[in-house]
């Protein structure tokens, strides 16, 4: 079993004092690269979450898990960094691998993607799918390799920074055109115009990111085959403090068409607002396989910058996860490498515009949606298990 590189990192499983509660699950010593996805799906499976929708009673299987045979599932990762700023891609293949193997035979269709914005990024232009260095224990292996990886398979990628500046309507109004859609006006509580992709995947499969997967014979959206798997990396961010589940949402709307609105909304909640009113994840998987736990760092992470903690989470609650991470993972690896002011990452710290007030905004906003959110630990359940 490979360890955590910090000496004296440690994790506690704990048990909710009060309902309703919020799960998450954490699998220590996983390299991505072995076992530590399918430990995961088995942790989950045996405290109730199953991974895969299929009759019976397996040990990743149920009747009300998560990916039925025939979802179109979008992996939301992270593409505007490379090195260990990007998600790490030997997970990447571990979850797809997993899809693939659903027990009834996996008849739909996996799409990895992300919006870079077009700006920025490692490179100056935004997103990229195929970096050269590359977040895995083959540093050459990138998002579009592992894609590549499964012939035969409906499994593709899509760059959503192709098509953030094209302004489109849905397939409901006629335009089957590639863009995004926006809504009328900004939010009045966060400020944000909502906003997000509508797109035909290279296997001719057309999706609106809000409506689900469109039917032409019927002129109608199936919403419950579309399921978005959200996997971001855990890391600092130098204007937001922390990137982890909730942020990570900023990967869907576009930036350039709401005249960069939507990055300023962050800081009052806006990606709550995005979640909300649009698609939640149906799983979040928060790797922290390597963390950028210098304050202030993020979110770009070169190689040299990182902290190996060989830890991957999950959980349906996105708040609560980051909450729980941040606490006890992120805090724990910046304390125990010497970094003393840890108020850019405290989720306890509620100055306006911190990482605690935007999270806590951004939650609030979910739960008036009607989505089970929480920010308090006596809520939380958290199970632990190692490779």
């Amino acid at each position: 079993m490979v360890v955590s590189g910090i000496e004296g990192f440690r994790l506690e499983e704990t048990r909710a004092e009060a309902e309703p509660s919020s799960d998450i699950f954490a699998v220590k010593g996983t390299t991505g690269r072995d076992s530590g996805f399918e430990t995961l799906l088995g942790l989950m499976g045996h405290h109730g979450l199953k991974f895969h929708r299929a009759a019976g009673d397996g040990k990743t299987h149920g009747p009300d898990g998560l990916i039925p045979a025939d979802a179109v599932v979008i992996l939301k990762v992270n593409s505007q960094w490379d090195e260990r700023g990007g998600t790490n891609t030997d997970l990447v293949k571990a979850i797809i691998e997993a899809i693939l193997a659903h027990p009834d035979g996996f008849a739909g269709e996996v799409v990895v993607a992300d919006n870079g914005q077009a700006q920025f990024g490692a490179h100056g232009y935004g997103g990229n799918l195929d970096y050269e260095k590359n977040n895995a224990e083959d540093k050459g292996q990138s998002i579009q390799n592992v894609v590549d990886s499964f012939p035969g398979h409906r499994v593709s990628t899509y760059l959503w920074d192709r098509i953030t500046t094209r302004k489109v309507e849905e397939y409901f109004h006629g335009d089957s055109e590639d863009g995004y859609v926006l809504d009328e006006g900004e939010d009045p509580t966060t400020g944000i115009q909502v906003s997000y992709p509508k797109f035909t995947t290279k296997h001719g499969t057309r999706i609106s990111f809000r409506h689900g997967v469109w039917v032409p014979e019927t002129s109608q959206y199936d919403s419950e085959r579309l399921k978005v798997v959200n996997v971001p990396v855990l890391k600092a961010h130098f204007i937001f403090g922390v990137t982890a589940c909730v942020k990570h949402y900023m990967g869907v709307v576009s930036d350039k068409l709401t005249g960069r609105g939507a990055h300023r909304s962050v800081g009052t909640g806006g990606m709550g607002t995005e979640m909300a009113g649009t698609r939640m994840p149906t799983l979040n998987i928060l790797d922290a396989i390597w963390v950028n736990a210098t304050p202030g760092k993020g979110p770009r992470s070169k190689y040299e910058e990182a902290t190996r903690l060989n830890l991957v989470m999950a959980g349906v609650d996105p708040a609560a996860l980051d909450r729980w991470a941040t606490k006890n993972v992120l805090m724990q690896a910046a304390r125990l490498q010497g970094h003393d002011d840890l108020s850019e990452f405290d989720p306890d710290n509620t100055e306006p515009g911190s990482h605690g007030d935007w999270l806590k905004r951004s939650a609030e906003v979910m739960r008036k949606a009607g989505h089970r959110i929480t920010l308090d630990e006596e809520r939380m359940n958290v199970f632990l298990a190692d490779v």
